[in-house]
């Protein structure tokens, strides 16, 4: 793809606050004609810069907490601990991570009883040496 011009970035940082703009609206803004517009955004989708575009849902329920378990393994990979994670219906996502930790899970609980329940199966699992969790407080920022 050839180089990102300041057009390009001017239109990348609307959509990602704005994905549902619409394609008159974006070429209003930065100053082109819809189908300039409509071909610099579709230029961009192709060459993979621009991924998709979602709805950014917050929270629904006012009583759910998110935390993230940070796991250090005894030896990686660990298929098992990857597997028996993918079972828990409030695991999010897993990331595996360079560094002292191996990998950090992201949960979602109705309680925090729920949330120690499934800290203490993750940490009693096979191969996992240590765990710390962390409590969601809030989020302030919140991209894909």
């Amino acid at each position: 793809m050839q180089d990102i011009d300041a057009i390009d970035r001017t239109i990348l940082s609307i959509l990602s606050r704005e994905a549902r703009i619409p394609m008159k609206s974006l070429a209003g803004r930065i100053g082109l004609s819809r189908s300039a517009t409509t071909e610099r955004v579709t230029r961009l989708e192709k060459a993979g810069i621009i991924r998709g575009y979602r709805a950014d849902i917050g929270q629904l329920e006012e009583g759910q907490i998110q935390a993230f378990l940070l796991v250090t393994l005894q030896r990686t990979p660990s298929i098992g601990v990857l597997d028996r994670l993918a079972g828990f219906s409030s695991v999010r996502k897993v990331s595996s991570v360079s560094g002292q930790l191996d990998l950090v899970v992201e949960v979602e609980v109705g309680s925090i009883n729920a949330l120690n329940e499934l800290r203490n199966e993750v940490a009693t699992m096979d191969n996992v040496e240590d765990l710390t969790t962390s409590i969601v407080l809030r989020r302030d920022i919140e991209r894909s």
